[in-house]
């Protein structure tokens, strides 16, 4: 398959246009009246859920250095298994980087909606460009969020229309962050093969990518909306940053739903549903969501990493051995047409494939 197909593929599916979220917000002016579609959450559901705890962290340097590798290492591996999710320390990333395409998002999306709209989805497109994803009909409960989504790798695979040329560090900004976090998900994806007693052509390739960019606006009644619903991601591995001080993840574990507190510079690394396939569910992808702040609004970037669309996602047989295979096989292609032509819903297309 051609570069631009597997790009075209990483995007397919479509989602219905719906309003924009920061100019619903803004015209509220701090109003608790808020759309009926955007309710999701009523002080009759029963969601526990307990305080902020600390992610498992990982340090990449660590792991290169062979002094602490095995420690390290052992680490990762319990993170994988027993949590999903992690965050990621001493990547190599520089902070000047990080600052610089942290302020070019902030000053994205406080540029007029008009502005914005320049960079909009496209009708029958792709999922490319500055809208929403996953709405599938018009009586569906939207979530309480705003995104902009590029193909970043490969590089080949861009569509430059939808790369903003204000302001003007946007674009290298998001090129060398792109180059970067390649470079940290295939060293991650490198030990991972590791921990799991396999480096296969597949952990080897270069992985696509996707960025999308964020943008929860602030809502007087954030217990009754939510920002992103509940979701495990159809990848590899997703990197996330926190752009400005707001938290807003949650993980669900043993049954509760549990805040995470976003280190400075961090990346918060979560274990795709992929893996988990590829693994045999030794490493398991973990449902997430988005919450919001009453007062501020909260931006972040994800980077979601994936392999080549022409392999099949299976148990690995080098892990199966003689053991109970989990999963069916399926198209990586057909694994992603499912997931983005659905609405969020927990683990659902996961669940589908389980035996």
């Amino acid at each position: 398959m051609a570069q631009n197909d597997q790009a075209h593929a990483q995007f397919a599916g479509y989602s219905l246009p719906v309003p924009n979220v920061q100019a619903l917000s803004a015209s509220l002016n701090g109003s608790s009246e808020i759309p009926e579609r955007y309710i999701k959450v009523h002080q009759s559901d029963s969601i526990v859920h307990r305080d902020t705890v600390e992610l498992p962290i990982i340090d990449l340097g660590r792991l290169a250095d062979p002094t602490f590798y095995c420690e390290e290492a052992a680490k990762l591996d319990s993170a994988c298994k027993e949590w999903g999710f992690f965050q990621l320390v001493n990547h190599g990333v520089s902070k000047n980087l990080i600052k610089q395409l942290k302020a070019d998002v902030i000053e994205f999306f406080n540029m007029t909606s008009q502005e914005k709209e320049a960079y909009k989805q496209q009708p029958g497109g792709d999922l490319q460009g500055y809208g929403q994803a996953f709405v599938k009909s018009h009586e569906q409960k939207l979530d309480w969020s705003d995104m902009f989504s590029l193909m970043t790798q490969h590089i080949s695979d861009r569509k430059m229309k939808f790369w903003p040329t204000s302001p003007s560090t946007f674009r290298d900004s998001v090129h060398q962050y792109s180059l970067e976090l390649t470079r940290v998900a295939k060293c991650l994806l490198h030990y991972i093969g590791n921990n799991l007693g396999v480096v296969p052509e597949i952990f080897k390739a270069q992985p696509s990518q996707a960025l999308r960019f964020n943008y929860y606006p602030p809502c007087a009644k954030a217990h009754e909306v939510i920002g992103i619903s509940p979701h495990s991601d159809a990848d590899f591995l997703a990197l996330l940053l926190q752009v400005n001080d707001v938290q807003g993840l949650q993980i669900r574990k043993d049954g509760e739903w549990i805040s995470v507190n976003a280190l400075s510079c961090a990346f918060i690394v979560n274990i795709g549903d992929i893996i988990e396939i590829l693994s045999n569910g030794i490493y398991k992808s973990i449902e997430h969501r988005a919450t919001i702040n009453t007062e501020k609004e909260r931006i972040s970037i994800a980077a979601f990493h994936s392999p080549d669309q022409n392999i099949t996602l299976q148990p690995l047989p080098e892990i199966v051995g003689v053991g109970k295979v989990n999963f069916k096989s399926i198209s990586h292609k057909g694994f992603m047409r499912a997931f983005l032509d659905s609405n969020l819903d927990g683990k659902s297309q996961l669940d589908m494939l389980r035996l």
